[in-house]
């Protein structure tokens, strides 16, 4: 087998890869979505709404700001159709709203982990530099969460001191990604890799309640 016929083959099982991250990051992010639905006792319709404004959302913001135009939300029904799904899936076995927490967290996680670092890569493959891929690896991670809790009535969780950490494990994971790209060490492995840190980042900061530091006059 030829260099170029292996590089090749390399080349495609890194997009099947970042595809494949990229769906499971909507059904993940869909699923968080739907429970915060089950949370607020919305219907059917309003889950389907929140799982594809959280699954979505991020994704379209960053297509929007790089001008991938029309967003790949709005091309290729796959991601539409799979969020959608998610949710009339959880319609039917979601446990009670008490029992949501758990499952939410794990689900929010995962969407997280794998969305900074498709995110990272798609802003990379249009171009920009690293530090503008990582700025917006993260947003298309948080972007879907602070549209599902603006729908839900809450301020979003980016925004709050009594929160968690949630933006720098985002950001973490992107700016890995970035370096990776950078130094062409991106792989499918390694693109993995930043997301399960960025996951256990997340996971981490909300067992352990890490928060971000106020600023002194706002301690007092």
């Amino acid at each position: 087998m030829s260099v170029g016929v292996l590089v090749a083959e390399l080349d495609s099982a890194v997009t099947a890869v970042h595809h494949g991250g990229e769906l499971l990051g909507v059904i993940s992010f869909a699923a968080s979505g739907a429970l915060v639905a089950v949370r607020k006792r919305l219907d059917l319709f309003g889950m389907a709404v929140l799982a594809a404004a959280t699954a979505l959302g991020g994704g379209i913001v960053r297509d929007l700001l790089i001008g991938r135009t029309p967003p790949a939300a709005f091309t290729d029904l796959t991601y539409l159709s799979a969020s959608l799904l998610t949710a009339f899936v959880l319609y039917f076995i979601a446990p009670s709203p008490r029992l949501t927490k758990g499952p939410l967290e794990i689900a929010d996680a995962i969407g997280l982990g794998l969305f900074c670092v498709t995110g990272t890569v798609i802003a990379d493959s249009a171009g920009l530099g690293a530090p503008t891929a990582a700025l917006l690896g993260m947003t298309t991670a948080i972007g879907g969460g602070v549209l599902r809790d603006v729908l839900s009535g809450e301020v979003p969780s980016v925004l709050r001191p009594d929160q968690d950490l949630y933006a720098i494990p985002a950001l973490f994971g992107a700016a890995t990604t970035a370096t990776l790209l950078h130094f062409d060490l991106y792989r499918a492995w390694t693109g993995l890799l930043a997301a399960a840190g960025a996951i256990g980042f997340r996971l981490l900061a909300r067992h352990y309640q890490w928060h971000a530091p106020l600023a002194r006059h706002a301690r007092d």
